[in-house]
C-alpha cells in the first residue's frame, strides 16, 4: 500500500452503493453533537452550516468524495438545527421546588398502568395551595401517581386530586441517567404522588385523532388486565398495547436478566405479525371471488391495507422507537410492492432512522433507539455477509436424500445464529445504559421466541380482532397460558448461576467509539469493513471511570460513601432506594446498605450515630451529618463536611464543606479523593447550561488541598 490516500479513495469509490447509508450516521452525528456541547447553541447556527455545506456540495464535482462529505456535513448541520429547533419548540414551565398538599386539577391526557395501581399524566393544569407558581409558570403537564381506590378512568377526564409535587428528578450522580431532560421533551412540568383518592369532577371526551388513540389504548389496557389480573396480563398488555408500566417488576427484572426483554417492546415481530395477517387475509379473501381476483391486484391491495394497518397499530402502541423504526420499513417494503421494485433491506433501515430523528431526533440518545437499530442493522447486515454460504447449503440440502432434516438444521442454525448477533450487537448498549449483561440470552431466546412467534402473538392478533365484539377472553386466557411458560422461561434462566452480570458504567467514549466501530463494520462491504473491530474492541476496553468515594444527592437528602474495598454504602439518616441503586449499579454492585464498621474502627472513632457518620481515607477526615444537633462537632473535628441540613454559614474550620444548598442549586455531588487533592463534579456541571438543567450556570471549583499538602 504505497499511497494510503489513493488506497483509501479506492474503496471508497468501490463502496459508491453503500455511501447512502452513511446519510442517517451524519444526522445522527449533528444530533449528539449538540447533546455534547457545554451551552446552547444558537438557533441560526445549524441552517447556517448546511446552508455553507449547500454551497460546497454544489461546487465539488459531481459524484465524487468531496461532494458525498458535503452532503454529510448538510444532514449533521440539519441534525443540529432539528434538536436544536425541537428543543426550543417544547418550552414549558418546571416546578422549581416541591410542594406538599396542593389540589392538583387537570385533564387526564394520559393513563399508565401499573403493576399496583394507575398513573396519569395531566393537562391544562390548575394548583391550588401554599407556594404554587403564577398562572405564567403553572407546568403544562404534571405527572401524578394516584392511590388505591381510583375512580374508572377516561382520557379527557378532568381530575382533582390531593397530591404531593416535586420538578422531575435530575441524575443521581454525574453522568446517570438524565429523566430532567426527558421530561423537557415531554413537557411535563411535576411529578408527584396522590395523598387520597382521586376525584372525576367533569367527564370528557378526547380530542384530536392523537388523544382518540391514547383512549382507546388505556382502554384496550384495561379490558386485557380485567381478563387477565395477574403478572401475565401486565406482559400481555405490554405486548399488545405497549403498556410496558403494567408489567411486574420481578417479571420485568427476570426478563432483563435472561435477555427476553425485547419481547416486551412492540417492535418488528409485531408490526410482522400485523402485516403478515392482513396481507393474508385480504389475498386469500379476494382469491375465493374469481370476479373481483381476476380484475384488481390483490398483492398490491393487500399492501395498501397492510400499510394502513401497520400505522394505525404503530399509534395505538403510542408509538415507542423500536415500533416507529419496524413501521418505516414496513412502509417502504410495502411501498416497494406497490412500485414492483426490490426492496434493500440496508436501506429500509437506514430511511427509517432518518424518519425517526426527523421526527424525534432526541430518542437518538436513548437506549432504545441505540439497540433496536443496533440490532437491526446487524442482523441484515450479517445475513448479507452469510448469503453465500446460505446458498450452497441450500443447494446441498436440495440434492440430499435427508432434506427435511437439513431444512431442520439451517432453521435451528439460522435462529442461533440470529439470537447470537442479535445478543452481541445490542449487550454493549445494554451495559452501558443498564450496567447489565445478559450471558444466557442465547438460550432464553431460543425458547421464548418461537413461543412468542407460535403460540402467544397469533393469540394476540386473534384477540385484538375479537375486542370489538367483546370476545376477547376466548383468545386472551390461551394467550395467558404462554405467557406464564414465557415468564416461567425467563425466571428460570435468570435463576441460574453467572446468567446475568452487573457491570461498571462504561465512559462515553466507549458509546462513541462501539458505534463507529459497529457501523463501520456493517455498513460496508469490502475487506476494509473489518477495521471496525478494533474499534468497537478499544471501545469494550476501555476502563469504567474511576468511582467516587463521596456522593450526595440531588436533593442534598441522601449520602453516600465508597469504601476501601470499592462498596458503595450509604452514610445518611434517610435512604432513597432509587439514588442508593443506581450509585450501587453504576459501580457494578446489586443494591446499596447501610455504612457499618467493625469494633476496631468504632474504637478509631469511626462510624454512624445518631445522624453523624465519621470516616477517613488517607489524610482525609469526613464528616456526613444528617442530624442539624451533630453538625458544630462535625465541623470542629473534619476536613470535609457532607451535610444534609444548612451548613455553610456555620461551618468554617473544614477545608471542604457542601450542603443541601449546594445539591439543590448545583445537582447531585461526587468527590474523588487522594493524598493530595479532591476533585468535586457536579451534575448540573456535567450537563452544562442547557434548558433542562436547573440552575443551569457552569460553576468552577478550584481544587482542595489535602491537609499538610
Amino acid at each position: 500500500m504505497s499511497n494510503p490516500r489513493a488506497w483509501i479513495l479506492e474503496q471508497l469509490e468501490a463502496e459508491r452503493g453503500r455511501w447512502m447509508l452513511w446519510l442517517p450516521v451524519a444526522l445522527g452525528l449533528g444530533i449528539a453533537i449538540y447533546y455534547e456541547l457545554p451551552t446552547e447553541p444558537a438557533l441560526w447556527l445549524g441552517p447556517a452550516l448546511a446552508a455553507g455545506s449547500v454551497l460546497i456540495a454544489f461546487l465539488a464535482p459531481a459524484g465524487s468524495v468531496a461532494r458525498a462529505l458535503a452532503i454529510g456535513a448538510v444532514a449533521a448541520s440539519t441534525g443540529l438545527g432539528l434538536v436544536a429547533w425541537r428543543t426550543a419548540s417544547l418550552a414549558a414551565p418546571t416546578l422549581t421546588r416541591p410542594l406538599f398538599s396542593l389540589n392538583v386539577e387537570g385533564r387526564i391526557a394520559d393513563i399508565q398502568r401499573l403493576p399496583d395501581g394507575v398513573r396519569v399524566v395531566l393537562e391544562a393544569v390548575r394548583l391550588r395551595g401554599n407556594g404554587v407558581p403564577p398562572p405564567e409558570m403553572m407546568p403544562a403537564k404534571v405527572r401524578v401517581t394516584l392511590s388505591r381506590g381510583a375512580p374508572p378512568l377516561a382520557i379527557g377526564d378532568r381530575l382533582l386530586v390531593l397530591a404531593n409535587l416535586s420538578p422531575p428528578a435530575g441524575p443521581a450522580a454525574p453522568g446517570a441517567f438524565d429523566f430532567q431532560r426527558v421530561a423537557w421533551y415531554q413537557q411535563l412540568g411535576a411529578v408527584g404522588y396522590a395523598l387520597a383518592p382521586a376525584t372525576v369532577i367533569e367527564r370528557g371526551k378526547p380530542d384530536g385523532f392523537v388523544r382518540r388513540i391514547d383512549s382507546l389504548r388505556a382502554d384496550l389496557a384495561a379490558r386485557i388486565l380485567h381478563v387477565l389480573p395477574g403478572p401475565a396480563g401486565g406482559v400481555v398488555a405490554s405486548l399488545l398495547v405497549g403498556e410496558q408500566t403494567a408489567v411486574d417488576k420481578d417479571v420485568a427484572q427476570a426478563m432483563r436478566d435472561s435477555g427476553l426483554a425485547h419481547i416486551l417492546s412492540i417492535s418488528g415481530l409485531h408490526i410482522v405479525f400485523v402485516v403478515g395477517l392482513v396481507m393474508g387475509l385480504v389475498r386469500y379473501g379476494i382469491a375465493l371471488v374469481p370476479p373481483l381476483a381476476l380484475r384488481i391486484d390483490a398483492k398490491k391491495v393487500a399492501a395498501v391495507l397492510a400499510l394502513m394497518a401497520a400505522l394505525f397499530y404503530t399509534a395505538l402502541a403510542g408509538a415507542p422507537v423500536p415500533a416507529q423504526r419496524a413501521c418505516a420499513m414496513a412502509a417502504f417494503a410495502l411501498l416497494a410492492i406497490l412500485l414492483d421494485r426490490t426492496a434493500l433491506s440496508l436501506r429500509l433501515v437506514a430511511w427509517s432512522a432518518v424518519i425517526v430523528l426527523v421526527i424525534a431526533p432526541e430518542s437518538l440518545t436513548g437506549a432504545s433507539f441505540q439497540m433496536s437499530f443496533a440490532a437491526v442493522v446487524a442482523l441484515i447486515a450479517g445475513w448479507e455477509s452469510a448469503a453465500s454460504w446460505r446458498r450452497r447449503l441450500h443447494e446441498r440440502a436440495e440434492i440430499s436424500r435427508h432434506r427435511w432434516m437439513w431444512r431442520l438444521g439451517a432453521a435451528l442454525g439460522a435462529s442461533l445464529l440470529t439470537t447470537l448477533i442479535a445478543s452481541v450487537a445490542t449487550g454493549a448498549f445494554a451495559a452501558y445504559h443498564f450496567n447489565r449483561l445478559s450471558l444466557l440470552g442465547v438460550v432464553a431466546n431460543l425458547l421464548g421466541v418461537p413461543l412468542t412467534g407460535l403460540w402467544i402473538m397469533p393469540w394476540g392478533l386473534l384477540a385484538m380482532l375479537l375486542m370489538p365484539l367483546g370476545l376477547e377472553a376466548v383468545a386472551l386466557v390461551p394467550m395467558g397460558w404462554g405467557v406464564d411458560w414465557l415468564n416461567a422461561i425467563a425466571f428460570r434462566v435468570a435463576a441460574w448461576p453467572e446468567a446475568a452480570m452487573l457491570v461498571p458504567s462504561l465512559p462515553e467514549a466507549s458509546l462513541w467509539l462501539l458505534s463507529a466501530g459497529g457501523l463501520w463494520l456493517c455498513l460496508w462491504r469490502r475487506r476494509w469493513r473489518y477495521a471496525g473491530l478494533p474499534v468497537a474492541a478499544i471501545g469494550l476496553m476501555l476502563g469504567p471511570p474511576p468511582a467516587p468515594d463521596l456522593l450526595m444527592s440531588e436533593d442534598g437528602r441522601v449520602l453516600g460513601l465508597r469504601d476501601e474495598r470499592g462498596v458503595v454504602h450509604i452514610a445518611s439518616a434517610r435512604v432513597d432506594r432509587y439514588v442508593s441503586d443506581s450509585w450501587a449499579r453504576r459501580q457494578g454492585q446489586e443494591g446499596a446498605k447501610r455504612w457499618t464498621v467493625s469494633a476496631d474502627e468504632q474504637a478509631a472513632g469511626l462510624g454512624c450515630s445518631t445522624g453523624l457518620c465519621r470516616w477517613r481515607k488517607g489524610p482525609w477526615r469526613i464528616a456526613l451529618v444528617s442530624d442539624d444537633k451533630r453538625l458544630a462537632e462535625a465541623c470542629g473535628s473534619a476536613d470535609i463536611v457532607l451535610s444534609t441540613v444548612d451548613a455553610q454559614a456555620r461551618c468554617r474550620g473544614p477545608r471542604l464543606v457542601i450542603d443541601r444548598r449546594d445539591a439543590w442549586k448545583d445537582g447531585a455531588h461526587a468527590l474523588w479523593l487522594d493524598d493530595l487533592n479532591v476533585r468535586r463534579e457536579t451534575a448540573n456541571g456535567r450537563r452544562g447550561d442547557r434548558p433542562w438543567v436547573p440552575n443551569s450556570s457552569m460553576r468552577q471549583t478550584a481544587p482542595v488541598k489535602a491537609p499538610g499538602a
